[in-house]
């Protein structure tokens, strides 16, 4: 040994940093998960005080439930109930079962979903996985609490993994790997990549921005932004960069205006000609992704000089409900299929354009009929987080993004 007086040195520092953490009162020395991922993020919560708050009530976030219907039901609205925060996070109402009616009474004939919102302890699969299976799914009788922090942070070997290697009152592992898309794979990605498809939100960052050199952020860089703090705030620990349990996404204005630009084009002096530019400049992945029921419609509308409008078009944005573009052709197909109703439901709304893909530039060309003038042409981006609803019906729908482009139109079209 080239320096016993500094390694005795450092022994020391250690032996007194764990004589320094020191639980505060009424938390036990062992702590244990029996009842494995179905232990409560209150339980947690007793010690991880800030985290909680972020995961439980949006602490920190511009997150907002927004009440959505279903379809043939538009007369019911889901809206969270007074017990639930209205700005908890997604993973933290996934196992609420508030509502007068849920998706699945609507489309899966009452069957839960205990895979993804009940999942057994998983190790962490590799970035380079080629197919991605559904997590075990934990007993019917331990789905309280739906998605918790030990459902992400518990081991197989009840043991909690995080980014540090610290002393707890509770077995610990340290795990790098929990500060990648690794962490988010199992449940936001389920088999093999089919472009266009839904819930491929991991295999889309992996294929479509992270091979191509699009960056080099992980889903936790933009859905997880760091701070300074420490972990438990009554223990006698650093602050240091901890990752924010807030998941933003969907119900983010902050993150949906962020991921797409829109830009128009006159393809011509003088000519009605228009190129409408959605470009994907700030999402690692497709917008919309995740579930079929995302859609972004891009809608326009040609005014004249007095304001009046005088041309409508919109397009939508959507991912598949399967491994094919959803289609009216297949509806009676659909009829035969044990997801009948989620499938007829896809299909029945037809063909749309693709879910737009980490770093596309997607050009709608429209050349509407105008006479010849002078028009504002105005476009919006709006976010829709259930498509299958009523077309009347707006309040879980928000703008995020829009311009205008005023042309001149020499000749008829």
């Amino acid at each position: 040994m080239k320096n016993p007086a500094k390694f005795s040195l450092l022994i020391c520092c250690a032996v007194l940093a764990a004589e320094l953490f020191v639980p505060p009162p009424g938390i036990s020395e062992e702590v244990t998960f029996p009842d494995g991922t179905a232990t409560s993020a209150e339980s947690c919560g007793k010690c991880h005080q800030a985290i909680y708050r972020e995961y439980a009530f949006g602490f920190g976030s511009d997150t907002a439930a927004v009440p959505t219907t279903l379809p043939g039901r538009s007369d019911q609205k889901l809206v969270m109930p007074s017990s639930v925060s209205a700005t908890a996070t997604a993973h933290a109402i996934a196992g609420v079962d508030p509502y007068p009616i849920h998706a699945r009474d609507a489309e899966e004939s009452g069957r839960a979903c205990n895979v993804c919102h009940f999942p057994q302890p998983f190790d962490l699969p590799h970035l380079g996985v080629s197919e991605l299976l559904k997590p075990y799914g934990r007993d019917a009788k331990l789905q309280a609490g739906g998605l918790t922090c030990v459902s992400c942070h518990l081991t197989p070997d009840n043991k909690i993994r995080g980014p540090h290697g610290v002393k707890a009152p509770h077995a610990t592992v340290e795990e790098p790997a929990v500060r990648t898309a690794a962490m988010c794979a199992y449940c936001h990605s389920l088999g093999k990549r089919v472009v266009g498809k839904q819930t491929q939100t991991f295999l889309e960052w992996r294929e479509d921005f992270m091979a191509p050199g699009l960056g080099s952020q992980h889903c936790q860089d933009c859905h997880m932004p760091r701070t300074m703090r420490k972990t438990a705030e009554e223990y006698d620990v650093p602050a240091r960069p901890v990752a924010r349990h807030l998941w933003t996404g969907g119900r983010s204005h902050q993150r949906l205006a962020s991921a797409l630009s829109l830009s128009i084009t006159q393809e011509g002096a003088g000519s009605s000609r228009l190129g409408f530019h959605v470009i994907n400049i700030g999402a690692g992945h497709s917008v919309p992704t995740g579930s079929n029921r995302r859609a972004i419609y891009l809608r326009v509308e040609v005014q004249n000089r007095k304001g009046r409008a005088v041309q409508h078009k919109e397009w939508m944005f959507a991912p598949w409900y399967g491994n094919r573009p959803d289609d009216r052709k297949y509806l009676e197909e659909d009829k035969k299929r044990p997801d009948a109703v989620a499938a007829m439901q896809a299909d029945a709304q037809g063909p749309h354009e693709e879910i737009v893909r980490a770093g596309e530039e997607r050009v709608l060309p429209w050349e509407p009929a105008l006479k010849p003038g002078e028009y504002i042409v105005k476009a919006r981006l709006i976010y829709d987080l259930n498509r299958y609803n009523s077309r009347a019906f707006k309040e879980d729908q928000t703008e995020i993004n829009s311009t205008q482009l005023t042309v001149k139109v020499k000749k008829s079209s």
